[in-house]
C-alpha cells in the first residue's frame, strides 16, 4: 500500500513538472504581444524550458550513483517552487529566459531519478506503472491552456505562481510518503556513470534512434500548434482547443501505450508509432474545416504520446540493475537535448519565410525516410529487442 500511496504522489508532483514545460506554449503569442518579440525570440523561450529539462540530467545521473534516488525527487520540487515563481515575478525576456530554463532543469532532475526508482519499485509491471505515471504528466499538458486562459482573466503570471504553490505542496507530501516506504535495493550497484553507459551502449543508441527524430519534430510542432492553427483560419480561441484536443488525447495513449508496450514487441511497436505520427501529420496538413482539424488533432495527439511510455519501458525494461540509473540518465539527457531545439528550429523557419504546411510536410517526409533506415536495422536483427 506504501508504495502505491507513493506512486500517486509522484503523479502528482509529476504533474506539476510536466506543467511547467507545456505552459509556454499557449503563452507565446502573449509574450510576443507584451515583450515585443518575434517568433524565434518566443520559439527560444519554450526551448530554454527543453533545453533546461535536458541540462542538469547527466550530473543528476552522476548524483544517483552516490544518493539514493527519492532525494534527487525532492531537490527537483524545490527547483521548481523556486524557479516557477522566478519566472512569474519577470519583467524582462531575459529573467523570462532564465526562469523557463530553471523550471525545466526541475524536470529534468525529476525524470532522470524518478522513472528508475518507479520501475525498481514495480519491476514486473514496468510498463503499466510508465503508463499511470506518464497519464498524470500528460494530464498537466490538458490542464496548461484552460490554467493560461483562467490566469489571463488577471495576469499571466498567476499560471507560474500557481505551479510554485502547488509543486510546493506536492513536494512536501511526497516527502512524508517517501519516508513510509521502504525504497529498493536494486540500485545500489550502479556506482559508475561512465561505466553504465558504456555496458549499455547499444540499447541506449536504439531507443534514441527509434524515437528520437520523432520527439524532435513533436516539439516543434505543439509549441507552434496554437499558432499554426491561427494560421489555418481558426479563431485563438478555436486554436487553443485544437491544442487541448491534441493533449486531452495523449491521457489515454499513455495509459494504453504503457499496457501495450508489455504486450507487444518493443522495435516494431515503436516504428509503428512513429510511422503512424508522420502520416497523421501529413493528413493534418491535408485537412479541411473545424471538425476535420479536430479529428487528426485528437490523432496526432493519441499516436505521439503512445510514444513516451513505450520508450521508456523498452530501455528501462532492458537495463541491469547495475546499470539502470547511470545508463537511463545517459538516454534521458540526450533524448531531451534531441527534441529540446525542435521549436527554436521550427520558428526560426517560419520567421524565415517558409510556410507552416511546407516545413511539416518535410518533417514528415523526414521521419519516414529515418524510420525506414531503422526499419532495414530491425529486419537485419541489428537491433537489441
Amino acid at each position: 500500500m506504501s508504495r502505491r500511496r507513493l506512486l500517486g504522489s509522484l503523479c502528482g508532483l509529476v504533474f506539476f513538472l510536466n506543467l511547467a514545460r507545456i505552459v509556454f506554449a499557449p503563452l507565446l503569442d502573449v509574450f510576443i504581444a507584451e515583450f515585443g518579440i518575434g517568433e524565434a525570440t518566443a520559439g527560444l523561450i519554450a526551448t530554454l524550458a527543453w533545453v533546461g529539462s535536458a541540462s542538469l540530467r547527466l550530473p543528476a545521473g552522476w548524483l544517483l550513483t552516490r544518493v539514493p534516488r527519492h532525494y534527487l525527487v525532492f531537490v527537483s520540487g524545490a527547483i521548481l517552487v523556486v524557479s516557477a515563481a522566478a519566472a512569474g515575478a519577470a519583467t524582462t525576456v531575459r529573467q523570462l529566459m532564465l526562469g523557463a530554463f530553471f523550471m525545466g532543469t526541475a524536470s529534468g532532475v525529476y525524470f532522470v531519478s524518478a522513472q528508475p526508482l518507479l520501475s525498481e519499485l514495480f519491476p514486473d509491471r514496468i510498463g503499466r506503472v510508465m503508463g499511470i505515471h506518464g497519464t498524470a504528466n500528460q494530464i498537466a499538458a490538458v490542464a496548461a491552456a484552460p490554467l493560461v486562459a483562467v490566469s489571463l482573466w488577471v495576469d499571466w503570471r498567476y499560471a507560474l505562481w500557481t505551479i510554485a504553490a502547488g509543486a510546493a505542496v506536492v513536494t512536501v507530501y511526497t516527502a512524508i510518503q517517501a519516508r513510509r516506504t521502504e525504497m529498493p535495493a536494486a540500485g545500489e550497484g550502479d556506482r559508475s556513470l561512465v561505466a553504465g553507459a558504456r555496458s549499455e551502449w547499444r540499447i541506449i543508441l536504439a531507443a534514441l534512434g527509434l524515437s528520437g527524430a520523432v520527439v524532435f519534430v513533436w516539439q516543434g510542432v505543439f509549441n507552434f500548434y496554437d499558432l499554426y492553427m491561427q494560421s489555418r483560419g481558426l479563431s485563438p480561441a478555436e486554436a487553443s482547443t485544437m491544442l487541448t484536443i491534441v493533449f486531452a488525447a495523449g491521457v489515454p495513449a499513455f495509459f494504453l501505450g504503457g499496457e501495450l508496450t508489455d504486450r507487444l514487441p518493443s522495435v516494431p511497436f515503436l516504428l509503428a508509432i512513429g510511422g503512424s505520427f508522420a502520416g497523421s501529420l501529413l493528413l493534418l496538413i491535408a485537412a479541411e474545416g473545424f471538425l476535420a482539424l479536430a479529428v487528426m488533432s485528437a490523432v496526432i495527439g493519441f499516436v505521439i504520446h503512445a510514444m513516451f511510455p513505450a520508450t521508456d519501458t523498452y530501455i528501462l525494461s532492458a537495463l541491469p540493475d547495475s546499470a539502470r540509473g547511470s545508463a537511463y540518465a545517459v538516454f534521458s539527457s540526450t533524448w531531451m537535448l534531441s527534441q529540446s531545439v525542435g521549436s527554436s528550429v521550427l520558428g526560426s523557419l517560419i520567421e524565415r519565410g517558409y510556410g507552416y504546411d511546407a516545413v511539416f510536410t518535410a518533417a514528415a517526409v523526414f521521419l519516414l525516410v529515418v524510420l525506414s533506415v531503422f526499419a532495414g536495422l530491425e529486419r537485419a536483427g541489428r537491433l537489441p529487442s
